[in-house]
């Protein structure tokens, strides 16, 4: 009990020491062979390490691998991060811990000092290595023999040698195996024949208390030497590593002579001690061994077995005759302490007999312990050196002392032999930190040479010493000092090179080389400076120029020649005076603004920047325009450009012109630079239909058209550029049955549907063009007419429709009244001719009646209106020009909302009142002609377009027409509408086609119409206000 509580109290006294010193010990697992630079521990984040913020550090935190001058270490530590790596001296276990079979008890380790030393601490890092399957097990030889006597009872075994793995636990041996061979050679007696011992020996696996595999051979047959003197076998052994690894041997087994008994041994286990000092041929055991058998078959030879260690047979010997084991060379405790000796006993004929013998070899005093000086201040040709301004504590080595002895005779001591201001603190067992112990003073010593002794405790004791030596660095402790800390200079601009500014002087309070004190250039200033380092005169190497920099600041350094040097800086500034030598300079050669095209007059259009390098007057810059003063004006302060006329990109898109500056020295200096204006375009023009050049128009679309083909197609233009020129078509309405679709970018109308019977007539689409300009967009809407028919046997029926259409108000659809089943080709034509012949002398019978009705008073009544208002050349010739003017007016002077055609007789009872009706949407007119520039396209649309006089045409007297606006105007304001020529008369007028009866069955021949018509007296030109 005394002894566990002595025990207890001094592991606590060593943790204390421990943890006190600021020693730990970390432990990593690592397998062996790995490759370089593989990543094993981090000590910071293992450590645990955190930085006191409060605590300053005298440099950063550092992690440093302590290790012999001359050791080659198998791990490598990142001083900054404390990561720990491979290196490229693989760590080999079998090599590192030879003779060591037990996976917990092979460590590597190392010693990390962890600095400054305001956070010092020394850590032990232990490496457990990990053994990896990289050794084959292997026999002692190739061939094994093996002797069996031939009266052997069946199961009895026989030793094998075993083989040898150095590698342990699972990948050490695992199994063995008898393999069968593939083929042998037949003999007779004595040779070897086929049967090789397939089925006349087994294999056995016996373990030992140390874990050890030996095999043995299994009799199951019985022997007969006569019959069969000789088996040869192969035998394999493997690990069990993945992937396992293994060998083989030749396993030769003789059969021999009945030998009826074998050598037994007095004692099978024999344990004996040897002091490791004992001299060659010292004996060490005496075996002895009995055989009942008589004559030689009781001759026993002694030998070691093939399983011992090669250390054992070098260190022992055995005498073959008398069993009697010696020393053959000295032994050393420290190399191996215990050898086990397998004796085999054999009277040459049967399976010898084993004995084991334990050497235990005890320990004396004869090593003399060791010192190994680890340095974590790095040496200069082993000495090392050290500031007098250390701080206490600085540590300097790491001191391990060792002795391989055991017991006392390996428990050491270490101390200095006399009193120098560093001292050995323990840290780890037999390990000890060299550092100082009080303040070091280069002026009282400069020089250390410390003794350290170590002692063993044996008896008598062993001492070891080794020497240290310290050199104490002078310090430089006053710095050099400025006569001025600030030196200002003036300097004209465009100086000589090599002008000698100033004189710059320091001193220092030291002495010796510490007081040389040699003049520097900070790192700031600029290259056009130079400053003798010896005498410190400052001059300029070259031509200064204000207008680069007008004003210096730099450092200037003074260093004296101490180790380590100690610096002062001043700050010299330097004025460079102005010279008028810059002419104004603009910000950019060429200037490029974008203006959109509404901007207002004198709105700003940009700045143009100028700057001089000069200062005073001869910086005052004044611009001007050179040429372009017309359109623009600028600010010759300010330089800001702004127009006096208003924008029109469609006009012109750019404007360039010079600008000067001119500055206000006494020679004046001046330059020009080119601006240009850009007018950006604003999105002010509608998109106009070019396809369909007329809203009369239509197009055929075959019954036979297959779905997806482009029966017709739109297209339209925009004034406008960019994305305010990007068009988009749409239909928006007449579309109801789904038939027709549009590609919005490409304006291609196709069948969407295979065409039925329903779908046969007069289709009319509203299509939308729109814009994509920004912020709003612009639209047009346009009517595309697709007539679905096979052919077009009666033109004139589909423009009939089309004009009806047309009184038809956009947002109504539109075709399904017109369309009627497609009859048969040949009837069609039959009911045409037929219609036709009917209306024609219809015609003709009216016409007759109207003549017949008109009195010679009437004609001359007529004639009189005629030579007064309408039969002047003049007047014809004005109503000419005044159509002429009219066309260039936009489409909505061409195409009218709602047009009432009037023509009126006051002075003939006789005639009725005639009006004819010519309806077209307002929406159509105000957004699909209305904005399109006539000008400069005048064939936007074709001449099919209505044109009320082709509806006229006889030799009669011209009626009077009265064309105006079906909502009111204001008066005031006219202009004349229609004047149609004097040989025009009005015919017939029809208000609806509703009122039109057809005789025939043909849906699309012209039917005979009935229309109330008549003629009244010429009156006055009616004319139409202006909207």
């Amino acid at each position: 009990m005394d002894l566990l509580s002595g025990t207890y109290l001094l592991a606590v006294l060593l943790a204390c020491i421990v943890f006190q010193s600021g020693a730990q010990e970390k432990n990593y697992t690592v397998r062996e062979e790995l490759p370089e630079n593989v990543l094993i521990g981090n000590l910071l984040k293992d450590l645990n390490l955190t930085l006191d913020p409060d605590v300053p550090l005298s440099s950063p935190l550092q992690f440093k691998l302590v290790y012999k001058t001359g050791d080659v270490p198998l791990v490598r530590v990142e001083e900054n991060t404390g990561e720990i790596f491979t290196t490229a001296n693989r760590i080999d276990r079998e090599k590192l811990c030879s003779g060591i079979f037990s996976e917990n008890r092979c460590f590597y380790e190392v010693e990390v000092a962890v600095l400054p030393d305001e956070v010092f601490r020394l850590v032990k890092i232990r490496f457990l290595i990990e053994d990896i399957n990289d050794n084959a097990p292997l026999f002692p030889s190739t061939v094994i023999n093996i002797s069996i006597p031939e009266n052997t009872a069946i199961n009895s075994r026989y030793s094998v040698p075993s083989a040898i793995d150095p590698d342990i636990g699972v990948n050490g041996i695992q199994h063995y195996e008898l393999l069968k061979p593939k083929t042998a050679p037949k003999r007779t007696f004595g040779s070897i024949t086929n049967d090789q011992g397939q089925n006349v020996f087994g294999l056995d696996i016996i373990e030992t208390p140390e874990g050890d595999k030996w095999p043995q051979l299994i009799v199951q047959q019985i022997l007969d030497r006569e019959q069969k003197d000789t088996y040869v076998m192969k035998i394999k052994v493997e690990d069990g590593g993945s992937p396992p690894r293994s060998s083989t041997a030749i396993l030769q087994v003789t059969v021999t002579d009945v030998n009826d008994n074998r050598p037994v041994f007095k004692e099978n286990d024999i344990e004996v001690s040897v002091p490791e000092n004992a001299p060659v041929g010292t004996s060490v055991s005496q075996l002895h061994a009995t055989d009942a058998d008589l004559g030689s078959n009781a001759q026993i030879h002694f030998y070691f077995s093939n399983q011992i260690s090669s250390l054992a047979k070098r260190l022992f010997a055995i005498d073959n005759t008398t069993g009697l084991i010696t020393i053959r060379e000295p032994l050393d405790r420290e190399e191996s302490p215990v050898h086990k000796l397998t004796v085999l006993a054999s009277d040459g004929s049967s399976t010898p007999s084993r004995a084991t013998v334990t050497v235990n070899v005890t320990d004396i005093n004869d090593n003399v312990p060791s010192i190994d000086t680890r340095y974590i201040i790095n040496p200069v040709n082993g000495t090392v050196l050290l500031s007098e301004k250390a701080p206490l504590n600085t540590k300097i080595a790491l001191i391990t002392v060792m002795d391989k002895d055991a017991d006392l005779n390996g428990k050491v001591t270490c101390f200095t032999d006399h009193d120098v201001p560093f001292r050995l603190k323990p840290v780890f067992d037999n390990q000890f930190l060299l550092e100082t112990a009080t303040f070091l003073d280069y002026e009282a010593t400069r020089e250390y040479a410390i003794k350290i002794v170590a002692s063993d405790s044996g008896k008598p004791p062993l001492n070891q010493s080794a020497m240290l030596l310290i050199k104490i660095k002078d310090e430089n402790d006053n710095a050099p000092v400025f006569t001025q800390p600030i030196i200002g200079l003036s300097i004209p601009e465009n100086n000589a090179p090599g002008t000698q500014l100033t004189k710059i002087s320091a001193t220092d309070a030291d002495s010796g080389r510490n007081a040389e004190i040699s003049y520097i250039l900070g790192s700031d200033a600029p290259p056009i400076f130079n400053l003798d380092r010896r005498t410190g005169i400052l001059t300029a190497v070259r031509k200064l120029d204000r207008e680069k920099q007008d004003r210096y600041s730099f450092t200037v350094l003074a260093k004296d020649n101490g180790m380590p040097p100690l610096q002062t800086n001043a700050t010299v500034t330097v004025s460079v005076l102005d010279q008028n030598d810059n002419s104004p300079a603009f910000t950019h050669n060429e200037y490029n603004f974008y203006v959109p095209e509404n901007l207002p007059m004198y709105g700003t259009v940009g700045l143009i920047t100028v700057t001089d390098a000069d200062s005073g007057e001869n910086a005052a810059v004044t611009l001007s325009i050179l040429n372009g003063r017309d359109n623009f004006i600028i600010d010759p302060l300010t330089g800001v450009i702004r127009p006096n006329i208003t924008f029109d990109r469609e006009q012109q898109g750019s404007y360039t012109f010079q600008v000067k500056a001119v500055d206000g020295g006494r020679l004046q200096r001046s330059s020009t630079a080119k601006v240009t204006i850009n007018v950006v375009d604003v999105n002010d023009n509608k998109p106009v239909f070019v396809i369909p050049a007329s809203n009369y128009s239509y197009e055929l679309v075959p019954t036979s058209a297959s779905p997806g083909s482009v029966v017709t197609k739109v297209f339209a233009v925009d004034n406008d550029t960019g994305m305010n020129a990007e068009l988009r078509y749409s239909i928006i309405g007449g579309n109801s049955r789904g038939l027709f679709t549009i590609d919005q970018l490409t304006g291609n109308i196709t069948l969407k549907e295979k065409v039925i019977t329903s779908d046969h007539g007069l289709h009319r689409l509203v299509i939308k063009v729109n814009d994509l300009g920004q912020p709003e967009s612009l639209y047009t809407i346009a009517l595309v007419h697709l007539f679905v028919n096979e052919t077009v046997t009666n033109s004139s029926y589909v423009q009939e429709l089309v004009r009806r259409n047309m009184e038809t108000p956009v947002g109504q659809n539109v075709g399904d009244g017109e369309i009627t089943p497609q009859t048969n080709d040949y009837v069609k034509i039959i009911i045409a001719i037929i219609a036709g012949t009917m209306t024609v002398i219809l015609v003709i019978f009216v016409t007759a009646l109207v003549r017949c009705r008109q009195t010679p008073r009437h004609k001359v009544v007529q004639k009189n209106k005629q030579s007064g208002e309408w039969v002047s050349p003049n007047q014809e010739n004005r109503q000419i020009k005044k159509k002429k003017k009219k066309k260039k007016r936009s489409p909505k002077s061409l195409l009218l909302n709602f047009v009432t055609i009037e023509e009126s007789k006051p002075d003939d009872p006789g005639h009725e009142h005639i009006n004819g009706t010519l309806d077209i949407p307002v929406e159509l007119e105000e957004q699909t002609m209305g904005k399109y520039n006539w000008a400069t396209t005048p064939t936007t649309f074709k001449p099919d377009s209505p044109d009320l006089a082709k509806h006229y045409k006889s030799a009669s007297p011209q009626p009077t027409f009265q064309i105006k606006p079906e909502t009111p105007v204001p008066p005031k304001k006219h202009h004349v509408i229609q004047e149609l020529p004097l040989d025009n008369t009005f015919v017939v007028g029809c208000d609806s086609l509703s009122k039109c009866s057809s005789g025939s069955s043909d849906p699309y021949s012209v039917s005979e119409c009935s229309c109330q018509g008549g003629f009244k007296t010429p009156g006055p030109i009616h004319t139409r206000q202006e909207m």
